[in-house]
């Protein structure tokens, strides 16, 4: 089986959103924000896709997973060292909105504790999402995904950060040298996130 990791383009936006929202359609954080099961996968595309259009996909952080058939299985959005702080936030509104709806303020506040709670000491590639179709799960591409863009923090020497929403996906992570150093509470007493930090690798 072949997997190839490529940096998406925007001709990738649609389908990188689709995967990720079908991949996050179970997830802790997701399903607290966007309660309604049948909805959840596609209003957290619509999440995914308004943030790779606006915020990430010009600062060459998203990689994608391609599998033998030419398929995207998986993706992965990371904020490279000194992501700027405006996060083009007015342009991104509209999206955010028709994603969360009556949740908007909810998510505004998770992402301000999240924010909060970001380390700013050091710079860092921050890996904000990583997701593969629930089909492809334990062929290799949540690994492939990763070591695309670890080799390259290895080789230049930074660290890298993520919150896993998933207590279950903290050890997976632990075998690529992250290493869990708090939790944080961003939605006042609902799903928790573990934050994770890993230093370069010689």
């Amino acid at each position: 089986m072949e997997i190839t990791v490529r940096q998406a383009q925007r001709s990738d936006i649609p389908t990188l959103a689709r995967v990720l929202g079908i991949a996050f359609a179970d997830d802790p954080i997701v399903s607290w924000l966007l309660p309604d099961d049948a909805s959840r996968a596609r209003r957290a595309a619509v999440m995914f896709a308004t943030l790779a259009k606006y915020e990430r996909i010009d600062h060459g952080g998203i990689d994608v997973a391609i599998d033998d058939t030419g398929t995207m299985v998986g993706a992965a959005i990371w904020e490279p060292p000194g992501y700027p702080g405006d996060r083009s936030s007015l342009r991104a509104m509209p999206g955010l909105i028709r994603a969360f709806r009556s949740r908007v303020i909810a998510a505004g506040r998770m992402a301000e504790i999240m924010a909060t709670a970001h380390p700013h000491d050091r710079p860092h590639w921050y890996l904000a999402s990583i997701g593969t179709l629930p089909a492809g799960r334990g062929r290799g591409y949540g690994k492939a995904l990763l070591n695309a863009r670890l080799d390259r923090c290895d080789a230049e020497g930074l660290p890298a950060y993520l919150e896993s929403s998933k207590a279950a996906n903290v050890p997976y992570y632990e075998r690529f040298g992250f290493e869990v150093t708090g939790e944080i509470d961003a939605t006042d007493g609902g799903p928790l996130l573990w934050p994770m930090w890993r230093e370069p690798r010689t």
